[in-house]
């Protein structure tokens, strides 16, 4: 894992008192040019059945590759959990229950009051048709994406994630 990270982000809803950690692998492998890189990223997938993306980057050939998914991020991390559980000095990298507990600790210094969650594809509630039938008619009606979350008691990003969501079935 020297050239691979395990990264944490944070999404704060004061409203709610609530921390999101999304855990994130990056393999920082710029020094690869992009074609090796997609036949890496095809040899895992076909071989390991995990998805990976290329991602843009500033410096070396310009790309890396990295988890966007919960989901595909714990299967890499179980993937790798025999092999990095033997090397206590890269738990930090390697180990979802290390540094969820470094994060939970940090986050409750600052929030005490606060519930620290995992982000969660399984967690999320999906659009009914009716909500995306009302979604559609006040886009055409020309409300904005806060308005229409409010309405739908939805996050701004839910309604804009899903609002590309519909265009791009259209």
């Amino acid at each position: 894992m020297d050239d691979g990270s395990l990264s944490i982000s944070y999404r704060e809803n004061h409203n709610k008192k609530i921390i999101y950690l999304t855990p994130h692998i990056y393999l920082y492998l710029q020094c690869y040019p992009k074609d090796e890189l997609e036949k890496l990223k095809e040899h895992i997938f076909t071989t390991y059945h995990l998805s990976l993306k290329l991602s843009s980057r500033k410096d070396g050939y310009g790309y890396i590759l990295k988890t966007t998914s919960v989901k595909e991020t714990f299967r890499f991390l179980e993937l790798i959990e025999p092999v990095a559980k033997t090397c206590s000095s890269m738990l930090y990298k390697t180990s979802w229950e290390f540094r969820n507990q470094k994060e939970i600790l940090r986050w409750k210094s600052k929030y005490p009051d606060y519930t620290i969650l995992t982000s969660s594809s399984d967690r999320s509630k999906p659009y009914s048709p009716d909500e995306i039938k009302l979604l559609r008619q006040l886009k055409e009606n020309g409300y904005t994406t806060n308005e229409i979350a409010k309405m739908l008691k939805r996050s701004y990003w839910s309604v804009t994630y899903k609002w590309q969501e519909i265009k791009k079935l259209n």
